[in-house]
């Protein structure tokens, strides 16, 4: 590692996945606005429905994007360019036969999700439409994963801003041209999406191009080496049982919640958007933490790895102490911005005193997320998981019947700061690792 561990350093790297992520809403706003503009619900619901069945099963090769950058810093830290360049490819392969598996089995895997998650003929018909076409683009999205990961963890994530901003403002420009000009309607937005990802694969292509200079990419011996193959995917594996898990919290947090009135389900539902916001704040110092931490790692130099992770904690910090002073004094307004009913602004406001807490809670857990994963410790990051989901299942068991949505939401805060509790009692092991 030849250049110093700096504040300004950090910032470099997570200052743009920052902006990157706040351009994420955007998009899913104008989507929904074009659409609007028809004058009925079912294309609403049927650009939303289609977008989330999408989202859900490209997500489970979200560890595409975590697995590449731990690998692929640990690499330049060891100095084994060869790897580095076997390690796109292996990414771009492994994204590529993800999605056209997806592609193929797109029947039986629609007709799944609509029997989760039924909706009206008229609904699930336009839905179907609207899934048909942007699946077409599967390999393109999964494959991203990979590149994102492998710019990550180089500190290219101006890079990875770049993409991020011409495919949203190449899909927001194409989604008015279809949709209010053409009058495609649901199939306008699909179109939309479809060429908006492609585009921006092949701009990811190009902004690697360096890369593809090397005999490295296409050393296939590299690529498909035995135990290099292996490690990826146990790597791999891991973090998408960790993934799973995490998600299986979050779902089953919606689900109690639907228990209550409508009244608290929709205020939950605003409520949730403001972890949404501490996610996309901290992403940025996240991804700085997996790609200096892997890379200190691969250095052997627990120095560099002590301070990376020290530095862009401290940075994480500051963002959740702000965002929580932030939600303190202006949660009332924001819930007022996003519902107009009083019952459910009311309801809400009961309980922004978590909304509060959250960040402070979640601080640890989301910063050695990062951390562990570019130390590649994805094994105590799976273990660790299965923990503190069997303990939050406990506590949610027995404070839910006690304090009703007080207590599903104290569950929820508990179940952060046990995953920080629990990977923190690991973190002594991982630094000690960066010796051997």
């Amino acid at each position: 590692m030849t250049e110093s561990i700096s504040h300004q350093r950090v910032l470099k790297i997570a200052v743009p996945i920052v902006i990157s992520n706040a351009t994420v809403p955007i998009l899913g706003a104008v989507d929904t606005g074009v659409v609007g503009q028809m004058g009925l619900a079912a294309p609403i619901g049927a650009v939303g429905i289609g977008a989330i069945i999408l989202t859900a099963f490209y997500w489970l090769f979200g560890f595409l994007r975590m697995g590449t950058v731990g690998l692929t810093s640990q690499a330049l830290g060891q100095g084994d360019h060869r790897e580095v360049g076997a390690l796109l490819s292996r990414g771009l392969l492994i994204g590529g036969v993800a999605g056209m598996v997806i592609f193929v089995l797109q029947i039986p895997l629609f007709a799944v999700s609509f029997w989760v998650s039924p909706a009206s003929a008229e609904v699930e018909g336009l839905a179907r439409e609207y899934m048909q076409i942007r699946v077409l683009s599967a390999p393109a999205a999964i494959a991203m994963y990979g590149i994102t990961g492998w710019l990550i963890a180089q500190e290219r994530t101006k890079a990875v801003l770049a993409i991020q901003f011409t495919m949203n403002a190449l899909n927001i420009i194409l989604d008015l041209l279809f949709v209010i000009g053409f009058d495609w309607g649901v199939q306008g937005v699909a179109f939309a999406t479809f060429i908006a990802e492609w585009v921006g694969f092949v701009f990811a292509l190009w902004l690697c191009r360096a890369a593809f200079k090397t005999p490295y990419w296409n050393d296939w011996p590299s690529v498909f080496d035995r135990a290099r193959l292996k490690n990826m995917m146990l790597v791999n594996s891991d973090i998408m049982i960790r993934s799973i898990l995490l998600e299986a919290a979050f779902v089953s947090f919606l689900f109690l919640g639907a228990r209550f009135d409508d009244v608290t389900l929709a205020a939950n539902q605003i409520l949730i958007q403001f972890l949404h916001v501490t996610a996309f704040g901290l992403d940025g110092f996240a991804f700085a933490a997996e790609a200096l931490v892997g890379q200190a790692m691969g250095a052997r130099n627990q120095t560099a790895l002590k301070r990376s992770a020290y530095l862009t904690s401290l940075w994480g910090g500051i963002i959740c102490l702000g965002l929580g002073v932030v939600f303190w004094f202006a949660g009332g307004v924001i819930i007022d911005l996003m519902s107009s009913a009083p019952e459910v602004q009311a309801e809400a406001r009961s309980y922004l005193i978590w909304m509060t807490l959250a960040p402070i809670a979640g601080i640890a857990a989301w910063m050695l997320d990062g951390i562990f994963i570019g130390a590649t410790r994805t094994r105590d990051m799976r273990n660790m998981m299965l923990i503190s989901s069997a303990f939050y299942a406990v506590v949610v068991m027995i404070l839910l019947p006690i304090l009703g949505n007080h207590g599903l939401w104290i569950s929820l805060l508990l179940f952060f700061v046990m995953r920080g509790v629990t990977l923190g009692w690991k973190y002594p092991g991982l630094v000690a690792a960066a010796a051997k």
